[in-house]
């Protein structure tokens, strides 16, 4: 009898299995991982790390494919409104049966083994992608690179994002140190695709060390920008005239040129027309990524929870302009660099409704109000306990015009897509 008969029930005892939320290594993982045969898949596999940028790469990655034709997996995390969005296969979410299923699997292969969270989740994917055999598996890390779970298994092909400061507890405290710790990725011989222009030496050193063949974007491989156009020039293949991602902001063409490297170190088993990359980067969706919701009051959502996003925010809010006034909903993690991170949005914002993100990391509305500095004199600040009350506040003191950005955390972005739609 499996030990639970519903997804929330199974996730419930997920929280508290392990004694820590997050223990980064291999070992636990691993060994489960061999009981149950799958530590070495028989489909194709990327793997995604970075700071920023990961979940836009996997998305564009899995749309271009997706038009291609070809099967395909893809793990992400976090989620935002439901655990089944972490685990797709052809595009569409895991059923839940098919994850409690899953979930008893690894449960019984564990044995007396303690796994957290995300390692459960990550051999339930695994353990999915093998039985639905796609052809192209895409797997997101969590955390770092070199010790999250994904990282149990070899890539075919590794892809590393932007790097900046995040996650210090875990990674250190610096681009060439949390660099290193993603270019644990990487393997020997194997394709090693860095999608940051200034890429932290500590990742080409790895990849030079295990004899990996190594591209960056601006080096080994380059795009440039025109009128509602781009164009991408790679090793063996260049492409004029590109379709826009749909995914909006500057940032997101490195992505997508990250991902077009990808494409061509796949084109010998994989290969993908141009017609499948227009198409693919044409339809290419992302919840909590810049998501507009129109009216006479706009409402966009970004995730952004970190000081390099929110620069990233800020700028594509300067670039899209509202005639009336721009309300930040904000609520953070308790692991966030507050000021960095408030000081790069505090010139586009008019008023600030700060709010309490449900979580057991959340930080509270009257600490993050604690940790801001150096906001414009006569700032509108209000402290909520909810995210819920800041929208609906924020909504009620919007006049035709206006803009309301709900911003800070995942968790914060969820809570807002919950109590909206």
């Amino acid at each position: 009898m499996p030990r639970f008969n519903t997804l929330a029930d199974w996730l419930a005892w997920q929280e508290s299995l392990h004694p820590h939320k997050i223990d980064l290594g291999l070992e636990r993982v691993a060994a489960v991982a061999e009981r149950l045969q799958l530590l070495h898949p028989a489909f194709t596999v990327v793997t995604v790390a970075g700071t920023n940028g990961k979940g836009s790469s996997v998305a564009m990655l899995e749309a271009v494919l997706r038009a291609a034709g070809y099967q395909t997996g893809t793990y992400t995390s976090p989620h935002l409104l439901r655990y089944n969005e972490r685990i797709r296969i052809n595009g569409l979410e895991i059923d839940d049966a098919s994850l409690c299923s899953a979930f008893d699997a690894v449960d019984t292969a564990r044995g007396t083994v303690s796994l957290s969270y995300f390692e459960f989740g990550t051999l339930a994917a695994l353990l999915l992608f093998r039985q639905q055999s796609p052809e192209i598996v895409i797997l997101e890390v969590g955390l770092g690179g070199r010790l999250d779970a994904v990282n149990v298994v070899d890539s075919d092909v590794a892809l590393i994002t932007s790097i900046d400061i995040d996650h210090c507890a875990w990674l250190g405290n610096d681009r060439e140190s949390i660099g290193r710790e993603k270019a644990g990725i990487l393997r020997a011989a194997h394709p090693a695709i860095c999608s940051d222009a200034k890429a932290p030496e500590s990742i080409e050193n790895r990849a030079r060390e295990l004899g990996a063949s190594w591209y960056c974007l601006g080096a080994e491989y380059h795009y440039q920008v025109g009128v509602g156009k781009w164009s991408w020039q790679g090793v063996t293949r260049a492409f004029e005239n590109l379709p826009l991602p749909a995914l909006v902001g500057q940032h997101q063409l490195d992505n997508a040129a990250g991902v077009l490297m990808v494409l061509e170190m796949l084109s010998a088993r994989h290969p993908v027309s141009r017609e499948a990359i227009e198409l693919g980067l044409q339809t290419v969706r992302l919840d909590g990524r810049f998501q507009l919701f129109r009216g006479a009051v706009e409402l966009v959502v970004d995730v952004a929870h970190n000081a390099a996003s929110a620069r990233r925010l800020s700028g594509i809010l300067r670039e899209n302009e509202v005639s009336g006034s721009t309300s930040l909903v904000l609520g953070m993690l308790d692991d966030k660099d507050i000021q960095q991170f408030t000081r790069a949005l505090r010139a586009i914002v008019d008023a600030w409704y700060l709010t309490t993100p449900d979580s057991d990391r959340g930080l509270s509305s009257a600490s993050l109000l604690a940790g801001m500095c150096g906001l414009p004199t006569g700032s509108k600040v209000r402290c909520f306990p909810d995210t819920a009350s800041a929208l609906r506040q924020a909504k009620s003191d919007a006049s035709a015009g206006d803009r309301i950005v709900v911003t800070g955390s995942f968790v914060t972005v969820a809570e807002a897509l919950a109590s909206h739609v």
